[in-house]
């Protein structure tokens, strides 16, 4: 059986500028950056909920939260277009927020965690030598592409962050983590990890 792939891979009418060969897809979110910005599901959601997928609110981060704990327990993934690549390094993206959650963590703990690992603005991208899969991504032409980029995941890693929060806290009447969601965070989605 393989890997879910994105289904934002088979969006027609709509072309998303690409960096290397990652897309700069729209996102829901209030972060500054220099993705398009997508309109809030009507009516409102939970913050633990996603919008349903033919829904206009519906994004990629969405899909990485949902297909993550599935995808976990692949180690091939077969890259079928450039969303798949956005939906990898989102999957990496959490497994290492899920690394950065102990189950003692109350939310406040696990917040200052995880804001601070998406707020560091000393990741590596595409082209970088730290990069892990350098060999399925091109580096962006320019300086200026790899510090859109940058932007760009900067603001992918913190609305992801909170999204992430939002689940893993969701239903803990006691203030604890879901030990369904932290049952992820020994595996590595492809053997990798950010």
């Amino acid at each position: 059986m393989p890997a879910y792939n994105s289904m934002f891979n088979e969006t027609e009418g709509y072309t998303p500028r690409l960096i290397g060969n990652i897309p700069l897809l729209p996102l829901r979110t209030r972060t500054r950056g220099p993705a398009e910005v997508l309109p809030a599901p009507d009516p409102p959601l939970p913050p633990n909920e996603s919008p349903d997928a033919e829904s206009e609110s519906y994004d990629i981060l969405d899909e990485a939260l949902l297909l993550f704990r599935a995808n976990t327990f692949f180690r091939n993934f077969e890259i079928q277009g450039n969303p798949d690549r956005l939906l990898i390094y989102s999957i990496l993206f959490i497994s290492e927020c899920l690394g950065k959650i102990r189950p003692s963590h109350g939310l406040r703990d696990a917040n200052k965690e995880l804001m601070n690992i998406a707020l560091d603005n000393n990741f590596s991208i595409p082209g970088d030598p730290g990069f892990p899969l350098n060999q399925m991504y091109e580096p962006p032409q320019d300086r200026q592409d790899a510090e859109q980029l940058r932007q760009y995941l900067a603001q992918v890693r913190q609305e992801l962050a909170t999204r992430l929060l939002a689940r893993v806290y969701d239903e803990s009447e006691d203030g604890k983590p879901s030990k369904w969601w932290l049952s992820f965070t020994k595996r590595k989605f492809m053997g990798k990890a950010l």
